[in-house]
C-alpha cells in the first residue's frame, strides 16, 4: 500500500478503502489473502489505528473481506469479481457518459482511440 499521498477532498478511511479495492482488482491481494494488519498500516501511514479500521470495516460491510477473530482480515472469495461487476457499473453509469460526451465534443473516432493503445 505505498504512495501515501492524501486527497483532502475524500476522508483518508474512504481512499484506504479505495486502495484495498484496488490491490484485489490488480491482483496484488487474491482471495484468501491477509490484509495488512492495521497497526502496520496505521504506522505505515501515520495515520490513526481507528482510520484503518474504518476503512476495514467498510470492506467487512460490503462482503469483500471477512473478520477472523484474533487472526485479521481476509480477502473473501469471489471479492475480485463482485468488486468487477460494481466498478463496471459505475463506470458505465457515472464516467462512461462524460467520457463519451468529450469523445464525440472532440471529434474523436473508434479507429484513433484504439490507435493510441497500439503506440503506447
Amino acid at each position: 500500500m505505498s504512495d501515501r499521498q492524501w486527497n483532502d477532498d475524500v476522508p483518508i478511511y474512504r481512499q484506504l478503502r479505495d486502495r484495498v479495492v484496488a490491490m484485489i482488482l490488480d491482483g496484488a491481494l487474491k482471495e484468501g489473502d491477509p490484509l495488512p494488519s492495521v497497526r502496520n498500516v496505521a504506522a505505515e501511514f501515520r495515520i490513526n489505528p481507528l482510520t484503518v479500521l474504518k476503512a476495514y470495516q467498510e470492506l467487512v460491510d460490503e462482503q469483500l473481506v471477512e473478520k477472523r477473530r484474533g487472526r485479521g482480515m481476509y480477502v473473501n472469495a469471489g471479492a475480485r469479481t463482485a468488486l468487477l461487476k460494481d466498478e463496471r457499473q459505475r463506470f458505465l453509469a457515472d464516467e462512461w457518459p462524460r467520457t463519451r460526451a468529450k469523445i464525440e465534443r472532440l471529434g474523436l473516432v473508434v479507429d484513433e482511440l484504439l490507435a493510441t493503445k497500439e503506440h503506447q
